[in-house]
């Protein structure tokens, strides 16, 4: 439903609170400067040295990627207006979680964490302004929607389009290979979010042994969270200890997920990752984040490449489990899991589609 030009609200100017003082275990990831990536030889230096990151760790930064500060603090000032309407008001734009459908609001405590205790988050995605994935949405969304949709294509139509030229490079493809199927016109369920985690207090925590979200993977090919200094994210590491995600200044964090796993054979890593509660000096925030989650066209199976790296590591397989799954049906199971009841110790292993089943970690 395309929505009518309205007179524009002033947004409070947007704050980003101090980082914490607290000495802790960051993970050691790689930065990519993407102003680099149309400079003579810039693509081949710039997929050199993410080859590592993306098949070992899932997790990198990238820099200098086209937006400025302003235009990013014009979006948390978004999201922070629309987490302050009445619940009864954003219910009014819930998504049909039920049949998988993430377009919309998700009320806080949708997903169950441990047996009768849920989560403490609220989010709100935004799809793609084109005709077929069009819906209501609250004033504060329809009145931003030039800024919002501006800001969703230039991720979408530049910044995501190059992390996909430099996979295809490190997986010896076409550069166009991985574009083709993640344009801005495409069906699909690439969405610009605006997500709150709301404090606990420590007795709560406690309870929820500090975790804000399990341990998991994404469901598309790439995710990007936009710098946000309040210190939640953690990273498993291949020694299997949870390393903390710096806010690094400037950047973007990035990781890899479900479908680039798939079409790789493994070989590209969909990092598992959680949420925890913020250390001390934080820990009575509420922390608000803004994401971008790039998922390939409806319909694309996630049958593994014929790329020539794959070939010479042996990693393409005649008995590919996944080779039948459409993207879009992938990610809608992935959505409708969310809501499984939860069960005592955790769901360490559940099956999604296909024959085929995630993990989940504490």
């Amino acid at each position: 439903m395309a929505t009518t030009t309205q007179t524009k609200t002033q947004l409070p100017r947007y704050e980003q609170v101090a980082e914490s003082q607290h000495e802790l275990d960051w993970a050691d990831l790689i930065s990519l400067d993407l102003s680099k990536f149309d400079a003579p030889g810039g693509k081949k230096q710039l997929a050199n040295q993410l080859q590592e990151a993306v098949h070992k760790v899932g997790f990198f930064y990238i820099t200098n990627f086209g937006l400025s500060q302003e235009q990013i603090d014009e979006q948390f000032a978004i999201g922070k207006e629309l987490f302050k309407l009445p619940t009864e008001e954003k219910l009014k734009y819930r998504a049909d979680l039920e049949n998988g459908n993430y377009n919309g609001y998700r009320p806080q405590g949708s997903i169950e964490l441990f047996p009768g205790l849920r989560d403490n988050v609220e989010m709100y995605n935004v799809f793609k302004y084109i005709p077929a994935l069009e819906r209501t949405h609250p004033d504060v969304i329809n009145e931003h929607r030039e800024e919002i949709e501006k800001f969703q294509r230039h991720i979408a139509e530049d910044t995501v389009q190059k992390l996909l030229v430099l996979i295809a490079i490190i997986l010896e493809l076409p550069e166009d290979y991985l574009t083709s199927g993640h344009k801005y016109n495409d069906i699909s369920e690439c969405h610009l979010r605006y997500m709150i985690y709301h404090a606990r207090t420590p007795e709560e925590n406690e309870k929820y042994q500090n975790l804000y979200s399990r341990g998991h993977t994404d469901f598309g090919s790439l995710t990007l969270l936009f710098r946000q200094p309040i210190a939640a994210l953690q990273i498993l590491t291949a020694d299997g200890s949870w390393k903390w995600v710096k806010p690094l200044p400037g950047s973007i964090t990035v990781n890899i997920a479900d479908v680039l796993q798939f079409w790789t054979a493994g070989y590209l890593k969909s990092s598992i990752h959680r949420v925890v509660a913020p250390p001390a000096d934080q820990s009575s925030l509420d922390r608000l984040g803004l994401l971008y989650f790039l998922r390939p066209s409806h319909d694309l199976n996630l049958k593994t490449v014929d790329s020539p790296l794959l070939e010479r590591l042996g990693l393409k397989k005649d008995d590919d489990a996944a080779a039948n799954i459409k993207a879009g049906d992938w990610v809608k199971a992935r959505v409708k899991g969310n809501l499984d009841k939860a069960v005592a110790g955790g769901h360490k292993q559940k099956a999604v589609l296909g024959g085929v089943s995630v993990k989940y970690y504490d």
